[in-house]
């Protein structure tokens, strides 16, 4: 880009826009990628992909430019921008929800997809093997789901298995491994569920073509099948073939039996997906409907919180990004209720995918408006749903919980409880813990443990200030939720320095405070100087009382660790010659320092020098003489 075109571009942009952002606008490449924009604190807000980086963000700046609010709110707090060009529009799709998933920006739309429902792996292995999973790694292995009914796809898997004699078991199996005969054929084999690839009674490559029409039930192409095993079955019955005749005519029953389970959707023997997004209150749902061959084959859905900020065709958007990057099959047809966002650019991607010209409508009117209804309403009943088991798991509040929200007149049920303790002995490994209580139990995956940095280091009032910062600093930084309740464990002067914390990162009024006191067991709250004395034998207090000492413990454990390493490494080091890699050598052979002291000199010399080794022999002796 010439110098005078930079500085055309400049004069273009709002005044408001900070210098540093303008000239990083104005010398963006003209080539396909990915956009991050950051507000002041470094802190990725918004993820994009453009086939033009240059056009697209310019485009954010625009006077004039016609905006909704959430696009407005996102715009002021803009400060700074990065790019990553890659070579490919497919790679912006790729990259785009890898990051979006990574860093969960505040102003993209957030899917929760269906991760705790399992899919149906098949492995990428020489001799591929059929399961349920619900870990997915990408190791090119094929996934196809997510089902949200465990029994069909037992079924399915079943039914797979029959049809096609796929193996069961796990064994790495290679030409390699055939030819020296590694494995022996199991029980399977003789009850003709599975035709021996292990001792080589099929060939691999037979078996491959196996799992490839397996691959085409997966994908819902039954029809396609069904003929290939009527031709089949009766190019062996000419050949007088008849029991083998006979074996694809079971096959072929089996899979007339499973294609007729299927829900008939549409007359027309055709494959289409149909989009439907509904919305109620702050809730919004996307879903699909996969339809092949004219019948309903499943469905899948997305979860959107916080959706009052997202249009429709943001959401749609990213529904389909989401969902065909990780499809195995695009159908020739597409229904959707509305245009998504950058329509040309999606609909280029899904084209080049398929590598082939899709047919993407909009109905307005008839059948196929009534389909998107269809899909419509099925998003919403999965919304109510949603929102019913919400309601009743906060109706099955533990009664604990209930008794502390009654005794410390809190608003809401204290859901999530976290709790800090310091821990350190004489000021040195000065540390603290945070446990976490979710529904009254410990969520021991969200504890945390804190080194403190804290000036003076047996300040306590300093070193909670420290870690209440650090821990809710990065909350807010990583848009996490917030607890309901924080509990130190002390008196007025912890639960002062916390509250200054709060105060500082604006979160007051947001997150109820306590202080615990060990002594008398009283609860003090802040701007009341007068504890809360709650009944021995309530609920409420023992609660507190478990929350508390989980806390103590975590510390205490964590503390001794840290004395305890640092004991061990100084008395090594304080011999002239050893440093900390020459001490954790030693200690990983020997075991113990009473060990490296009580070791011959022919022993220590295998790690360390003679000149060393005789050194802690006098360090030893020396230590002889003190004890």
């Amino acid at each position: 880009m010439e110098l005078n075109e930079t500085n055309n571009i400049i004069e273009e942009l709002p005044e408001n826009v900070p210098i540093s952002l303008q000239e990083k606008i104005a010398n963006m490449p003209g080539k396909p990628g990915v956009y991050l924009y950051k507000n002041e604190a470094g802190k990725i807000i918004y993820v994009g992909k453009a086939k033009n980086l240059r056009n697209r963000v310019r485009s954010y700046f625009q006077s004039g430019r016609p905006v909704d609010a959430k696009t407005r709110a996102l715009i002021a707090k803009i400060v700074d921008l990065e790019t990553i060009i890659v070579d490919s529009e497919a790679e912006a799709f790729i990259l785009e929800d890898t990051l979006i998933k990574k860093h969960k920006p505040r102003y993209n739309v957030l899917l929760r997809d269906d991760k705790s429902f399992p899919f149906v792996r098949i492995t990428n292995e020489p001799c591929p093997r059929i399961f349920a999973t619900r870990k997915i790694i990408r190791d090119g292995s094929k996934y196809f789901g997510p089902f949200t009914e465990v029994r069909p796809m037992k079924q399915l898997i079943r039914t797979l298995r029959s049809l096609f004699f796929l193996r069961t078991c796990d064994l790495k199996i290679t030409e390699e491994a055939i030819a020296k005969k590694k494995f022996k054929v199991c029980l399977d084999y003789h009850i003709k569920k599975c035709e021996g690839p292990c001792e080589g009674f099929i060939t691999l490559e037979k078996y491959r073509e196996n799992v490839k029409l397996a691959y085409q039930i997966l994908n819902g192409k039954t029809k396609d099948l069904e003929k290939l095993l009527e031709a089949r079955m009766l190019e062996l019955s000419e050949d007088m073939r008849f029991e083998e005749a006979a074996e694809l005519r079971n096959r072929l029953f089996k899979l007339k039996e499973y294609t007729s389970r299927q829900k008939i959707f549409s007359t027309e023997l055709i494959d289409r997906d149909i989009f439907g997004i509904a919305r109620v209150d702050d809730l919004a749902c996307s879903l699909v409907f996969k339809i092949r061959d004219g019948k309903l084959t499943g469905k899948r859905h997305y979860m959107i919180n916080n959706a009052l900020e997202q249009t429709d065709e943001s959401i749609l958007a990213r529904t389909l990004e989401s969902y065909y990057l990780e499809s195995e099959f695009i159908p020739k047809e597409l229904f959707l209720p509305c245009e998504p966002e950058q329509f040309e650019y999606l609909l280029d991607w899904l084209n080049k995918t398929k590598g082939q010209s899709l047919s993407v409508s909009i109905p307005k009117v008839g059948d196929k408006k009534k389909f998107v209804e269809m899909a419509v309403s099925n998003a919403e009943l999965i919304i109510r749903e949603y929102m019913a088991a919400m309601e009743q798991r906060e109706q099955t509040v533990p009664r604990s919980l209930l008794s502390l929200q009654r005794d410390l007149r809190l608003e809401a049920v204290p859901h999530t409880i976290e709790c800090f303790d310091n821990s350190h002995l004489q000021g040195t490994d000065l540390v603290s813990s945070l446990v976490v209580f979710r529904e009254g139990k410990p969520s021991k995956k969200d504890y945390r443990k804190f080194k403190i940095s804290t000036e003076g280091k047996n300040d306590d009032f300093a070193s909670m200030k420290e870690v209440v910062h650090r821990r809710y600093k990065r909350l807010i930084e990583e848009n996490n939720t917030l607890p309901d309740l924080i509990v130190v464990d002390g008196g007025k002067g912890q639960l002062s320095s916390a509250c200054e914390i709060l105060d500082e990162l604006n979160i007051t009024n947001k997150v109820k405070i306590i202080g615990l006191a060990k002594r008398l067991e009283e609860v003090f709250v802040p701007g009341n100087s007068d504890p809360i004395v709650l009944p021995r034998t309530s609920g409420s207090l023992r609660l507190l009382q478990q929350i508390r000492d989980e806390a103590h413990r975590f510390a205490i454990t964590f503390h001794k660790q840290l004395r305890s390493k640092r004991t061990l490494q100084t008395q090594l080091t304080e011999i002239e010659g050893i440093g900390d890699a020459t001490s954790k050598k030693l200690l990983i052979k020997f075991g113990s320092v009473e060990n490296i002291r009580n070791a011959d000199l022919e022993s220590l010399k295998e790690i360390v020098s003679e000149r060393v080794a005789l050194a802690i022999k006098d360090k030893y002796i020396e230590y002889k003489k003190n004890y």
